[in-house]
């Protein structure tokens, strides 16, 4: 699939620096104009549709404009080659012919490259507010923009590329239904996060799964509550779930605190036939003594503060029963030690952990990079928020330790970026989990 990739982008590539450099050529046979210009026009609009190999319009518009930024690189470097001979040969004696073949290079080059830019930057998923500013900053400073773009060119092809043959594996094994569980899914959420139609907490993650055969459903329940709440609302949730299906039980996979609020309600509320696996990430079973930390050297008057300011937002947004300090104190260490006492493994209920480390601050993005050193001072290894030696719980433990440096975050685990890893495909990962489960009898 590369190699069709990089035929695609050299076969555009020799078409556009030719119409760019064409002047001399259209000079001596100006009929050639009835097919230089239709052969750009369609260029501009087909290219890297040769190569698209996916439904996506989205991704389909994205390759489109990686293949015309490729040749636009390669264009500018080929144009600037051939104008300074040219330049060398004409100049002074027929320095018109120069003027005009350059200026029909910039206008060529410049078509390609907006509409290339234009697309990658409406589409890519990738390239991040980050890389899409520095492409605009270094785009008027010569040498600075080639490196910029570089870089953009880069980061969308090896997107096109993944989503790709994402797409292709999807479709291969879309019969075999590999996520079609006995029981429908659940997906709950952590703290300070909504389920919402417009963003999705789980990132791409839910759709992964629903294509290779998974039910899902999510927990809906307050983004910040203490424990014994929200474990109430989810096993409310719970059974509605059971009804609209029909199902008897539901597989669990719970985030960061919706771990805890599951736990709860297996153990405190009954909720335990109505549930056949619990999948908890990088859920903080032994609490945080990040939190502990917080919560103590911070005067009373700022925590009433900040929480009040929380509350009072989320009721405007209907959510009125948000209660930020029980949420944050719930996750204290002296508290999750005390309810690990309380809420044994369940019998009956397939258990398992997962969790996951970073390996430098800078790749757990806002906030995660600033608290990943308090955490680790206080407890060593973690994901930014949560030490992994809370991680461990059920009868299954994975913990994720990529070989490469950058690691995998709290927020790399759902997909909150919607940023593909090197070394890490955590949709994948999802797939296998719930195969796993599938392959279980669940």
């Amino acid at each position: 699939m590369k190699s069709r990739f990089i035929f695609t982008i050299l076969l555009y590539s020799a078409i556009i620096s030719f119409i760019a450099n064409s002047y001399i050529f259209i000079k001596q046979l100006p009929e050639s104009l009835f097919v230089i210009v239709p052969i750009f026009i369609l260029t501009n609009v087909f290219a890297g549709m040769f190569f698209a190999s996916t439904k996506s319009k989205k991704m389909k518009v994205c390759q489109h404009g990686t293949v015309l930024l490729c040749s636009f690189y390669i264009s500018i470097i080929i144009s600037s080659i051939y104008q300074i001979i040219l330049a060398i040969k004409t100049v002074p004696n027929d320095h018109m012919t120069f003027i005009w073949s350059l200026v029909l290079c910039v206008a060529v080059n410049f078509i390609v490259f907006w509409n290339g830019i234009i697309c990658v930057y409406l589409t890519s998923a990738q390239l991040g507010v980050k890389m899409r500013t520095i492409g605009i900053i270094c785009g008027m400073i010569p040498i600075a923009n080639l490196v910029a773009l570089f870089f953009i060119i880069k980061t969308t092809m090896g997107e096109c590329l993944l989503e790709t043959q994402k797409e292709i594996i999807n479709r291969k094994r879309e019969s075999e239904k590999v996520c079609e569980t006995k029981y429908p899914i659940l997906m709950v959420h952590g703290v300070f996060f909504r389920d919402t139609k417009f963003f999705n907490y789980w990132g791409r993650i839910p759709y992964e799964l629903e294509r290779n055969g998974a039910k899902i459903y999510y927990g809906n329940h307050s983004s910040a509550a203490s424990i014994a709440d929200s474990a109430a609302e989810l096993k409310e949730r719970i059974e509605e779930i059971l009804a609209e299906s029909g199902a008897e039980k539901v597989n669990i996979i719970a985030h960061s605190k919706g771990g805890l609020d599951c736990r709860y309600a297996i153990s405190k509320l009954g909720a335990e036939d109505y549930i056949a696996s619990l999948t908890t990430i990088n859920t903080p079973h032994r609490g945080c003594l990040f939190a502990d930390y917080l919560l103590t050297k911070i005067s009373p008057d700022i925590k009433n503060k900040v929480a009040e300011t929380y509350n009072s937002t989320l009721r405007k947004f209907g959510e009125m029963n948000s209660d930020f300090l029980a949420a944050v104190n719930d996750l204290t260490d002296s508290h999750c030690k005390k309810l690990n006492n309380e809420m044994p493994t369940p019998k009956g209920i397939y258990c398992q952990s997962v969790g996951s480390v970073l390996r430098k601050a800078n790749s757990g993005k806002f906030p995660l990079n600033f608290s990943y050193y308090l955490v680790k001072f206080f407890s060593g290894e973690n994901d930014g928020l949560v030490s992994e030696k809370s991680f461990k719980w059920g009868e299954k433990y994975i913990l994720l330790r990529p070989l490469k440096k950058r690691g995998i975050s709290h927020g790399d685990m759902i997909d909150l970026n919607r940023e593909n890893i090197d070394g890490f495909d955590v949709r994948d990962f999802y797939v296998n989990l719930v195969r796993d489960l599938k392959n279980k009898g669940l």
